[in-house]
């Protein structure tokens, strides 16, 4: 439970940076900032394990907060893009 708590918060930060950073973007509110900072973690996950492999039993990348970011950037573009937002 603790981890989905977690997850909904680290989320809000990344979205909320993503939103910041995004020229133009409006302001989303908590759970759309949230929604968007979960799904641009997980794109940026993705991401970042097509080009290096975290090292076995290691519990999580070492890019991950920037990858995060960057994975957020690319949803919020999507979403403004295709006006799901």
């Amino acid at each position: 439970m603790l981890h989905i708590i977690w997850s909904i918060i680290v989320g809000f930060i990344v979205g909320w940076l993503a939103e910041v950073l995004y020229p133009g973007a409006q302001h989303l509110g908590f759970w759309k900032a949230a929604l968007i900072g979960i799904a641009g973690s997980i794109l940026g996950g993705l991401i970042s394990r097509l080009f290096s492999k975290p090292t076995p039993g290691s519990s999580f990348h070492p890019a991950g907060f920037l990858m995060s970011l960057i994975g957020a950037l690319i949803v919020l573009f999507v979403c403004l893009k295709f006006n799901l937002v």
